[in-house]
């Protein structure tokens, strides 16, 4: 089903959700053991090992390995590293941010989550990084409950970041959250910062995932010989947080968390409704 004018926006069935929410639960459940092993001597290719044999053993596939040819089950982007790390040998060192992006696939739906993890000693700047990150993208869920236009959720990000931090944290523009469902990259585009563009209606049938980027200097940046790999240009760190959220009858509900959301939502003033 498509949406008027908005033709390539998807609205997924009661029944699609479901799948979708399997998809997050099984995706959840294999970040959780991805960010448990990020360990120091641990290197990036087992994590991902661990990762790709959770989803197997409860019969998903995973919607990262192969998409247009990348050649792993997860991304792993560490330190100066924004996104799109492409899992290998290297081990973790003491102190090192990464950031875990993974996907899953059930009955041809798809959810895609991303967490961010600090081995052994952590620089408070990295933490401040890692949760300002992830508190932005709550906030960028919580407008999807009242929000009308898509660019909401954008504001509700730029604003959070702004008001908290100054120009302490830059947000990455150059990649932004997207509409998820029958496929993993989906219309629309899901801006993380204030733009003129309102982005399409939200919709009850919508999903989307929220994914902002947060890095600790300036936001230009460049992609390695790899083709994958982002980098930022001053060499300082990122953080990369994300979900799967869907916006149905009664409201919303984050797929890819256990809770639908209710936790982290809770403070903010907005109550995820169950799917039906």
């Amino acid at each position: 089903m498509a949406i008027g004018k908005n033709s390539k926006i998807e609205l997924k069935t009661a029944e699609q959700f479901r799948l979708m929410k399997e998809a997050g639960l099984i995706l959840s459940a294999a970040l959780d053991t991805a960010v448990a092993a990020a360990a120091v001597g641990v290197s990036t290719a087992e994590i991902d090992q661990l990762f790709a044999a959770e989803l197997a053993k409860a019969g998903a596939k995973s919607n990262f390995l192969g998409y247009y040819g990348y050649p792993a089950t997860i991304c792993t982007s560490v330190n100066e590293q924004i996104v799109h790390g492409i899992p290998n040998d290297r081990k973790l060192e003491d102190g090192d941010l990464v950031s875990i992006d993974g996907g899953a696939i059930i009955g041809g739906w798809h959810a895609d989550s991303a967490r961010t993890v600090i081995v052994g000693s952590a620089d408070p700047a990295d933490v401040e990084l890692s949760a300002a990150t992830e508190a932005a993208m709550w906030r960028g869920i919580a407008a999807m409950a009242s929000a009308s236009r898509v660019g909401e959720i954008g504001d509700a990000i730029d604003d959070f970041v702004t008001e908290k931090y100054g120009q302490k944290f830059g947000i990455i523009e150059d990649y932004t959250g997207h509409g998820i469902g029958s496929a993993m990259h989906m219309d629309p585009d899901v801006l993380n910062y204030r733009s003129r563009h309102r982005g399409p209606k939200l919709r009850a049938g919508m999903a989307l995932a929220i994914e902002p980027l947060l890095v600790r200097g300036g936001i230009a940046n460049r992609t390695l010989e790899d083709e994958w790999t982002v980098v930022t240009e001053d060499g300082q760190r990122a953080a990369h947080w994300e979900h799967s959220v869907a916006v149905h009858p009664g409201g919303i509900w984050v797929l890819t968390a256990p809770d639908g959301g209710a936790a982290k939502l809770a403070p903010l003033g907005v109550k995820p409704a169950p799917l039906p």
